[in-house]
């Protein structure tokens, strides 16, 4: 029985990482959208109130993550790269808070 729990107790134990883990990066995702590159002076998103339309409506195009790592860190069309200005890390949270807001 006592193994039962312990079991139990790591399964809710490593949800709830999983849960603050992803939380932290929805946080730092927002924080790089709106401040570090302030991707709302070109693109919309209604999860953060921007509602540029020079670049993509990205609550319309529903971009996947994998999409936004390869658009931030390369660049497209006039979007400029975010490599080297942006760590692996932000690219990454920006892209997952990106995805994540524009696929509810």
């Amino acid at each position: 029985m006592k193994a039962i729990y312990l079991v139990l107790f790591l399964i809710l134990f490593s949800m709830n990482i999983n849960i603050l883990k992803a939380d932290s990066k929805m946080k730092m995702g927002l924080e790089v959208y709106n401040n570090k590159a302030m991707c709302g002076s070109c693109h919309t998103l209604s999860a953060t109130g921007s509602a540029a339309e020079i670049g993509p409506n990205l609550d319309q195009i529903k971009p996947q993550i994998s999409q936004i790592i390869l658009a931030v860190t390369n660049g497209i069309g006039v979007m400029p790269s975010f490599e080297g200005i942006l760590t692996t890390e932000e690219i990454e949270a920006v892209a997952y808070f990106v995805s994540t807001s524009s696929n509810k």
